[in-house]
């Protein structure tokens, strides 16, 4: 079970915008951007895991998952500008864990945002 977070990413207008249309929306699973994608883009990656809702009498009632969101940019500007894009995107299924700073990479010379959330997903 994973969170449908690329789903409510591609469906935001203001992510979009910004990350390009579906079905190429420059949002993806942590190691999986094409070399030399244009900028920006974004990661995710499930950071620590998740657990589901365990009860001892039925089924778990849904899961929780730590997710570490990255953008990458050519700006600091840009990158931020993503990075407030996605956290709007998705604030009302899940919350804000951690603001992991900001950095610019000395060989890349990319700027990268990087922020954390606790994603709830309830199971039907």
């Amino acid at each position: 079970m994973y969170p449908p977070i690329f789903a409510r990413i591609s469906a935001d207008a203001g992510v979009t915008a910004l990350l390009g249309a579906p079905p190429a929306v420059r949002f993806f699973l942590f190691g999986q951007a094409p070399q030399n994608v244009q900028k920006p883009y974004a990661v995710w990656r499930l950071a620590g895991g998740g657990a589901p809702y365990n009860n001892l009498n039925c089924r778990p009632g849904g899961a929780r998952y730590r997710i570490q969101i990255d953008v990458y940019a050519d700006s600091e500007s840009s990158a931020r500008a993503v990075a407030d894009a996605i956290e709007y995107a998705i604030e009302l299924d899940c919350h804000v864990a951690s603001y992991n700073g900001e950095y610019r990479d000395p060989h890349t010379m990319n700027y990268r945002s990087s922020f954390d959330v606790t994603w709830i997903e309830q199971r039907p």
